[in-house]
């Protein structure tokens, strides 16, 4: 019969008693009437020291238990215990020890989820800072640090010293207390966007979102501050729209320019013994138009349908021979010398638009120029640079240059620099235009670096 452990604690306790009272008798019968006093310590002597050492063992699993408690205090759910003969003590370490290890279990699952949560946050291109009521920076991602200190940790620093150098409008939007859209030139966002490291993107426009929450912790009010940029989304929303536009035109039109088409050869083949030179002139008119009319939708069908880019490395001196045997330029710096992935040949017809609209802007051949430029702050890429020195452009067009179907040419189609962003974009970088100060216009193309 298995005794329970407060049974055996009753029986210890009866035992150490009985062997101390007998103790105290020997010395007491020993020794005589005069000793009562010194059997009295005996018998209480022997009876703690057998009482010790009789519960020595519940007292070290009792003290064992107590570190292990004191270790989950202080988070440390490293320690087990062993066990120590004792069914009801063996029973408590072993829930002891299921406590640890799921404790371990899950302090490792939320640690590991914290890392991924973080990384996300850190990889972000939304904006997103933590600051306490004082205005003192508790947490900022990467896109945070980029934005207030060029890639340099912020934390633990004041939020207006942060925006001194910041465009008014973005400072106006962080200072205040409201939410939503406000927009403001790209030059004041360097960094932000990993395509926005150069001035290549320093004219244009971009539309931010800002979104504010609070919470406390540990007794603490903090605000998180969020900036998001919508340039991007709302410009591949468009270009979307456009797409879908052109390929319900493109079906529409293909299904009344063939039959056309079907019908002159048809009336010419019926009419060809009537020798009359006016129904000659007639089918000859209908079918410049059809073939004109396909040509013309095929130009759009191209960029609706733009294959997705076939990255390799780049050979950048034999493009830049083929380019300038098509439009001339003077080369004002180096080739590049960073491997480069990308795609030769919808690059090569990015490059021959653009230097061909240098070429028909009204300058001179000799100043259309092509720079290169390798960056490595905050990612990896090259700027691409080409510039003339012809009437550039106003601000309306300058505006719309970049959307589908608009163009100032008496026979353009307003493809052509949609194209060139859309291949750009499909590669990961960013195109824009200025006016240049000494006149003529500049074009700046940014691409991601992608080694291997």
């Amino acid at each position: 019969m298995m005794l329970s452990l407060r049974t055996k604690l009753l029986f210890s306790n009866m035992l150490s008693c009985l062997l101390g009272a007998i103790s105290g008798a020997l010395v007491w019968l020993t020794l005589g009437d005069g000793t009562l006093w010194l059997a009295t310590i005996v018998m209480l002597a022997v009876c703690y020291f057998c009482s010790m050492w009789l519960t020595r063992r519940l007292s070290e699993s009792l003290q064992a238990l107590e570190i292990g408690l004191l270790n989950f205090k202080d988070n440390d759910f490293s320690v087990s215990l062993h066990p120590y003969g004792e069914p009801q003590l063996d029973a408590l370490v072993s829930l002891y020890n299921q406590a640890s290890a799921k404790l371990r279990s899950e302090r490792q699952f939320i640690y590991q989820r914290e890392l991924m949560l973080d990384k996300v946050i850190q990889n972000s291109p939304n904006v997103m800072l933590l600051i306490d009521d004082s205005q003192r920076v508790i947490y900022a991602n990467g896109a945070a640090r980029h934005l207030f200190n060029q890639g340099v940790k912020v934390e633990g620093m004041l939020l207006p010293d942060l925006v001194v150098m910041l465009p008014d409008t973005l400072k106006a939007a962080l200072s205040s207390e409201q939410e939503g859209l406000f927009s403001m030139g790209g030059s004041g966002v360097d960094g932000v966007d990993s395509h926005s490291n150069t001035d290549a993107d320093s004219s244009d426009v971009e539309t931010w979102h800002i979104s504010r929450g609070r919470f406390t912790q540990n007794n603490q009010q903090h605000h998180l501050i969020l900036l998001k940029q919508l340039t991007k989304e709302l410009n591949r929303q468009e270009v979307a729209v456009w797409k879908k536009v052109i390929r319900i035109i493109s079906h529409e039109l293909n299904n009344s320019v063939a039959p056309i088409a079907s019908m002159v050869n048809s009336g010419k083949f019926l009419t060809q013994h009537l020798d009359d030179s006016k129904l000659q002139l007639i089918f000859d008119t209908i079918e410049n138009r059809t073939t004109h009319l396909s040509q013309f939708i095929s130009h759009y069908a191209q960029f609706a349908k733009l294959p997705l880019p076939q990255k390799t490395l780049i050979d950048w001196a034999k493009m830049t021979q083929q380019l300038a045997q098509q439009y001339p330029f003077k080369l004002l710096s180096p080739l590049p010398t960073m491997p480069i992935k990308l795609d030769a040949v919808q690059l090569e017809q990015v490059f021959i638009n653009l230097l061909k609209n240098a070429h028909e802007s009204g300058a001179e051949a000799d100043t259309v120029s092509l720079m290169f430029e390798e960056v490595t702050h905050p990612v990896n890429g090259l700027l691409v640079k080409i510039e003339d020195q012809g009437s550039g452009m106003s601000t309306e067009v300058l505006s719309q240059a970049l959307l589908p179907f608009y163009s100032t040419k008496q026979s353009g189609t307003g493809i052509g620099l949609p194209l060139c962003r859309e291949i750009i974009e499909a590669h990961g970088g960013r195109i824009s235009m200025q006016n240049r100060v000494e006149g003529g216009l500049s074009v700046k193309v940014w691409l991601p670096v992608q080694q291997g």
